[in-house]
């Protein structure tokens, strides 16, 4: 007798239940939400388009309105408070911090069919408008940098004051992304969306101008778990959508009219250094660009002293001692 369908995959559920219970990832994710809870977030869920859209983040208890809203966006490589781990106990000390997970990501889930980056910069600037912030700076690194400078070039200057693109492609062409894509020699989801060991080891070798030298197998299996399993195939959609049309504008590239720091590191390979000195070009004399130098594609964790520091200096207008 066949065992019917709905207990195969509750005994499926309840695997993956046992598996992220008993596992290393869970925990340090568990130690992570800590952090946030002890820097004066909470976690939110905000709903969106009558129900058919859910926008999970973290964001202030308390808001403190005599300090800027600083909203951090993720790009595919984890989570909000994986992706900023490194950030979260600097800024918030000066910003009230929002570190939404991206639709597919995390939390935050999606009834409808739009994969574009329009649509994440929709989500994400509804979220902030139902939250009541009226004004804020938008950093976002690598996928998270196209879907923050979509949003400061929607929102011109009403909602987002300042905009900080970290290692996003943002000025890339349409053959340039194709150019990039070919260049791997194989499916951009098999480097950005990992299945196997080996897999993750590479994306690991590809993102960080150091990579950590050995990490054992089941730790790389348990991330892989965790990170990257589910909503696979509309992450993939997602990536197929960016490397087809980019930001989704349409046409010609916007020029944002907010002051726009750009962060790059200078041994970066999933977006080659060439791109942060076009979108330099393409932005003009509102945009600054900083290179760091023995960095890799990310850089939030390869270098947060020096994107810190410099989120802090460009938003508080601080000046360099």
């Amino acid at each position: 007798m066949e065992t019917p369908k709905n207990l195969h995959l509750l005994l499926h559920y309840i695997r993956r239940f046992i598996t992220r219970l008993l596992s290393l990832v869970s925990l340090k994710d568990f130690v992570l939400s800590l952090l946030l809870l002890l820097c004066g977030l909470s976690s939110l869920t905000v709903q969106l388009s009558g129900g058919k859209t859910s926008i999970h983040l973290w964001g202030p208890r308390r808001r403190r309105h005599s300090r800027p809203a600083l909203v951090l966006l993720h790009g595919f490589g984890g989570f909000a408070k994986w992706q900023f781990e490194r950030q979260i106990a600097s800024l918030s000390r000066h910003f009230d911090l929002y570190l939404p997970d991206l639709v597919f990501f995390g939390q935050s889930v999606s009834a409808e069919g739009k994969r574009s980056v329009k649509f994440q910069a929709e989500c994400v600037a509804e979220a902030m408008r139902k939250l009541g912030v009226e004004k804020y700076t938008v950093a976002g690194v690598s996928y998270g940098g196209f879907v923050a400078f979509c949003m400061a070039a929607a929102a011109a200057d009403r909602e987002v004051e300042r905009v900080v693109v970290i290692a996003s492609g943002v000025a890339a062409t349409a053959k340039e992304r194709k150019d990039l894509a070919e260049k791997e020699g194989r499916e951009v989801a098999e480097l950005l969306l990992p299945e196997r060991v080996e897999d993750l080891r590479n994306l690991f070798r590809r993102c960080m101008f150091r990579p950590p030298t050995w990490l054992p197998d089941f730790l790389l299996r348990d991330f892989i778990e965790i990170m990257f399993k589910d909503h696979r195939k509309e992450r993939t959609e997602l990536l197929n959508e960016l490397l087809s049309n980019g930001v989704g504008w349409g046409g010609a590239l916007p020029i944002p009219k907010q002051e726009t720091l750009i962060l790059w590191g200078d041994e970066d390979t999933i977006f080659p250094l060439p791109l942060a000195y076009a979108l330099k070009r393409h932005l003009g004399d509102k945009a600054k660009l900083q290179v760091i130098k023995e960095a890799g594609h990310a850089l939030p964790l390869e270098k947060p002293y020096h994107v810190n520091s410099s989120i802090r200096r460009f938003i508080l207008q601080e000046k360099v001692i």
